[in-house]
């Protein structure tokens, strides 16, 4: 039975990580901040170990056949690039180097698909893509290319792979974290939505495709894992289907997203923290599309809808209140 260290165990994707590794007859040992947070079932195979990620976790990797990297700081209000890169690179180095030390054999780190090119419906980016405005100018999505940038430097001794999920929906969003866009359209009766559209994809597909990558993913390689490249007005649509509601929908025009991320970047220099930004509001303006071609076809994942992502999350919302 393989060894797998797992970080982010309470998060989003890290539950279904755990779970999937748990069912698959892996053995793993999982950092967390409160063990209380864990939402998953006991199982006598894994191990919860309470901590940050700036502890030294060596004597807990004898032995430890893969690493999976998934905790990151993801908040898009963050003022200043030093927020993101102590814990999406500063970290990852130092645990990359702990990995390597003790000799683990591969370490896959958990990155995001926009430190990709994203595409268009017809011509949707991939692997090869190289990042595009306005995510060159996102503190989060550079702070991520970053440590991608390092580990497939350093991937002599213990294989990297990189993995670049797309927008994650699905059960076990307990902060919420990306489930906070189910609630800008359930039990509203007016929803606005921005014009452009991004690429969505069950949780459970994520998770399959990390597992996976442990046999299958090959060193120095990163792979998209992505599914449905939507509008906003149709992902909205299909919330509203979901839910078994009808809001009046209307369409924010671009100049007021773009008037709002003016307001936030002169927020942001008074040093006031606030999602609103001239990147994030131009991000809900594009069509920010991809391929899963390279997963499907090197890992073997067969994708789920994202009507099942949807009515996962739904339900498990409703099951928390």
């Amino acid at each position: 039975m393989k060894k797998i260290f797992v970080t982010g165990a309470t998060g989003l994707l890290g539950t279904h990580v755990v779970i999937k590794l748990l069912n698959d007859d892996y053995s793993v040992i999982a950092l967390v901040r409160k063990k209380s947070k864990y939402l998953g079932e006991e199982n006598e195979n894994l191990e919860l170990i309470e901590g940050d990620l700036s502890a030294d976790i060596s004597s807990f990797l004898k032995g430890v056949h893969s690493f999976i990297h998934i905790a990151a700081e993801t908040g898009q209000n963050l003022l200043n690039y030093e927020d993101y890169k102590t814990i999406n690179y500063d970290r990852v180095v130092s645990l990359f180097n702990q990995a390597e030390t003790c000799g683990v054999k591969k370490f896959l780190f958990i990155s995001s698909a926009n430190t990709l090119g994203y595409g268009s419906l017809d011509n949707p980016g991939d692997e090869k893509n190289i990042q595009r405005y306005p995510f060159t100018k996102s503190l989060y999505a550079q702070s991520k290319l970053q440590a991608e940038d390092y580990l497939l430097k350093h991937c002599q001794k213990t294989e990297v792979v990189i993995l670049n999920p797309a927008f994650m929906i699905g059960a076990y969003d307990s902060k919420p974290s990306s489930g906070k866009i189910i609630f800008m359209v359930w039990k509203k009766k007016l929803v606005w939505y921005p014009k452009g559209g991004k690429n969505f994809v069950h949780v459970k597909d994520v998770a399959n495709g990390v597992v996976q990558a442990i046999e299958k993913g090959k060193n120095g390689e990163k792979y998209l894992l992505a599914n449905e490249n939507l509008s906003y007005r149709e992902f909205f649509r299909k919330i509203n289907e979901t839910t078994c509601q009808k809001p009046i929908m209307i369409p924010i025009p671009d100049m007021i997203l773009s008037i709002l991320g003016w307001i936030g970047d002169r927020a942001r220099k008074l040093h006031i923290k606030t999602n609103l930004s001239s990147v994030n509001m131009k991000a809900l303006q594009i069509h920010n599309y991809y391929s899963n071609r390279k997963s499907v076809c090197r890992l073997g994942i067969q994708y789920q809808s994202i009507d099942q992502a949807l009515k996962d999350a739904v339900s498990f919302f409703e099951d928390q209140k």
